[in-house]
């Protein structure tokens, strides 16, 4: 069952495949208003970065798509987006727990545990976006997890309390087009900045592995390509690396 809020431009659906996939089809049969919105209380194949899937129970937490047009963003400055997003996930969660933390590029992570992951797919002509459409899954009140999944975690149990998700899915809103709003008016630089401040493992030297093996660095930054700059600990080269081309390894 569908349900469409004109006002808010949010359609909410009981079950989807993916919340990224029904939204972009929606905008191939018409065209959407910018801050339309799709949530699902489940989705039967829920992604992830580079094909990663991702759980949740119905009605259990945030699954949700969000479409923006972000203007003169050039396809290899992209990240901007990504900064944009995951900022807003953790400025969000920031009012329900200590010690949120993005983990490059985009993941939300609570102490060593992931709390919500972002998957954005972007629309490209004459190397530049024409729409952006960001899915975001939250882990809210999620009770038990698959013994198979590496190290995720619920804002439940953080808390030990169930959370409202209409609640924070409103704090979410105002908290990403805060951020889109500061980007239209050109303060790019002030979100580099805050999402360098708010980077997992940003300060100090911490076990890495690539395709060569492993070895300790800092990050030093992150390009508006989104690649990742290393610096190792040994002899100061600076090392630069795209999504899945290096690890974070537990000490």
């Amino acid at each position: 069952m569908e349900q469409l809020s004109k006002e808010r431009r949010i359609i909410r659906v009981e079950a989807t495949e993916s919340t990224n996939l029904y939204l972009k089809q929606l905008l191939r049969e018409e065209q959407l208003e910018e801050g339309s919105m799709v949530i699902a209380d489940f989705q039967t194949v829920g992604r992830g970065q580079m094909g990663n899937s991702w759980f949740s129970s119905k009605g259990e937490n945030l699954l949700f798509s969000l479409l923006i047009y972000p203007r003169d963003v050039r396809a290899n400055e992209q990240f901007i987006i990504s900064r944009i997003a995951s900022l807003a996930v953790k400025n969000t969660l920031d009012r329900f727990a200590d010690d949120i933390r993005i983990k490059w590029p985009n993941d939300i992570y609570w102490k060593e545990r992931k709390i919500a992951g972002i998957l954005i797919e972007n629309d490209i002509e004459e190397k530049h976006i024409t729409n952006s459409v960001i899915g975001i899954g939250v882990n809210v009140n999620e009770k038990l997890f698959p013994p198979d999944l590496p190290n995720p975690v619920s804002l439940r149990q953080i808390t030990g309390s169930i959370q409202d998700r209409d609640y924070i899915l409103d704090i979410f809103q105002r908290e990403f087009f805060l951020l889109y709003r500061d980007f239209q008016k050109g303060d790019i630089k002030a979100i580099e900045d805050e999402y360098m401040l708010d980077l997992y493992r940003a300060k100090g030297y911490y076990w890495y592995e690539d395709k060569n093996g492993r070895f300790m660095a800092e990050i030093d930054e992150v390009l508006p390509s989104g690649h990742l700059v290393l610096k190792t600990m040994d002899t100061d080269e600076v090392r630069t690396y795209a999504f899945k081309e290096v690890a974070f390894v537990d000490e």
